[in-house]
């Protein structure tokens, strides 16, 4: 068993190596290319169509309203990755890699973009005659029937990363934070996170939207202020924590109390790894729930779908980094959610790491829902709508096998089956992004004619 161990975590070790960083940087900065830069100057209509995006057209196709399907895309991005991930990146790479996960996020806003346009350009309806999308219908329609191995590729390894890094590795973090917090039993923890999990996923998408679109901007706006408050209190150091962002993204860190330096080329790799693996650009899974949005309008929905990265990334990881290095706590030599923790306990002492706790909780439950549907869409194109009931009840039990396992091992194969998601989905941005630039420049022709003629 430890020679499988040894074996799966060198095979993620490679593929989450330098390859595939520049593979998935390079696509999302030639997207930017050839749309111009697009995303980064319509910003703010991002933000007021996901405002509007809360009541859409009752005419337009779709099972829930995009606002609700942008939730559940952030309820499975917005997670451990913000709050243990930037923890990891800082304690690895130093304040530099920060910086790092900024750049990600930038171009990976137009891979958002790209991935959410495409999913619902090419989404058609199941046999229950509900929308579903993806970078395997995409493939499908799009490429055409040569291609679509391509797509069965992704939703296979899109399937089993949903057990794995999806469901079981978040339901034991919960079970873990539980444990040592509020010193709950991880079988207790496990049955009601079963039930709870179970309740929501037989109720399919509507639910999942309606639960997400509930829980995900209250624990967003609850971190959020909670990053403020910290920084608040530490406000002086502000500016010499930017300081340290910008200096040691282009120059190594010296050691210094527990942390033990980093080289530049450490801030570039965990940087950009972590802030992947926090907002998920370049796997394509966005485009799966947005595909269910209510829209007749790709390019409406590739816009609302891209401020998913910027939330992510750009607000929520920005000021879990900037309180870490603000209150000093990066050099502890602690690494992960302990690391934000003390910088809770910093502001907040005596409550502030039971909060973070309580945070975390939520994040790694939503996580579970976003991730649950998109497995279930995976495994739906593969072997149809009889696969959707057994799926759930399965995905369901592996909450509590989750809780109770010890599962260093499943997140490596979680981790493995991400990057070979990324790689079918981001070769097809490649081949399809004729068509996206294509729906782009007729999209915003139609609405600059519509306002000229206004």
């Amino acid at each position: 068993m430890e020679t499988i161990h040894n074996l799966v975590s060198d095979l993620n070790d490679f593929v989450w190596g330098p390859p595939m960083l520049i593979l998935i940087l390079g696509v999302g900065l030639f997207l930017q290319f050839r749309l111009k830069f697009m995303p980064l100057f319509t910003l703010k209509l991002g933000l007021q169509l996901v405002w509007r995006g809360r009541k859409p057209d009752t005419r337009d196709p779709g099972e829930i309203s995009p606002f609700a399907a942008l939730m559940t895309a952030l309820a499975a991005t917005v997670g451990t990755g913000n709050i243990a991930g930037v923890a990891t990146a800082l304690a690895l790479g130093g304040p530099g890699a920060l910086f790092w996960m900024w750049a990600t996020a930038l171009v990976g806003m137009a891979t958002k973009y790209a991935e959410v346009v495409l999913a619902v350009r090419f989404r058609e309806k199941d046999e229950n005659g509900e929308y579903v999308g993806g970078p395997m219908y995409a493939i499908k329609n799009g490429l055409g029937p040569k291609w679509a191995w391509l797509g069965g590729a992704f939703a296979l390894f899109g399937g089993l990363a949903g057990f794995g890094a999806g469901n079981m590795v978040q339901s034991n973090s919960i079970a873990e934070v539980m444990s040592t917090s509020f010193d709950i039993p991880a079988a207790a923890s496990g049955v009601v996170m079963t039930v709870l999990i179970g309740f929501v996923l037989l109720g399919g998408i509507k639910r999942i939207g309606a639960v997400a679109q509930a829980l995900v901007p209250t624990m967003c706006i609850s971190y959020i202020l909670c990053a403020f408050y910290i920084l608040f209190t530490f406000s002086d150091r502000i500016p010499h924590a930017f300081d340290l962002i910008f200096t040691h993204a282009f120059s190594p860190t010296a050691a210094t109390g527990g942390f033990a330096g980093a080289a530049v080329m450490m801030a570039i790799r965990y940087g950009v790894a972590r802030g992947i693996f926090s907002n998920e650009a370049g796997l394509g899974t966005a485009g799966i729930a947005q595909a269910a949005g209510k829209t007749s309008d790709p390019v409406t929905s590739g816009l609302i779908g891209m401020m998913g990265t910027f939330i992510d990334t750009i607000i929520v990881c920005t000021l879990t980094g900037l309180a870490l290095i603000a209150s000093g706590v990066w050099e502890s030599g602690v690494s992960g959610a302990a690391l934000t923790a003390s910088a809770f306990a910093a502001a907040m002492p005596g409550f502030g790491e039971y909060l973070l706790a309580i945070q975390l909780i939520v994040f790694a439950f939503t996580t579970i829902l976003g991730w649950a549907y998109y497995g279930e869409k995976c495994w739906e194109y593969l072997m149809g709508s009889a696969a959707i009931i057994p799926y759930r009840l399965l995905s369901t039990l592996c909450v509590m096998i989750g809780a109770l396992a010890q599962l260093e091992f499943v997140w490596l194969i979680g981790d493995v089956f991400n990057a070979f998601m990324a790689i079918p989905n981001l070769l097809s941005l490649l081949l399809l992004s004729p068509i996206l630039v294509k729906l782009t420049n007729e999209h915003f022709a139609t609405v600059k004619m519509a306002a000229v003629r206004s």
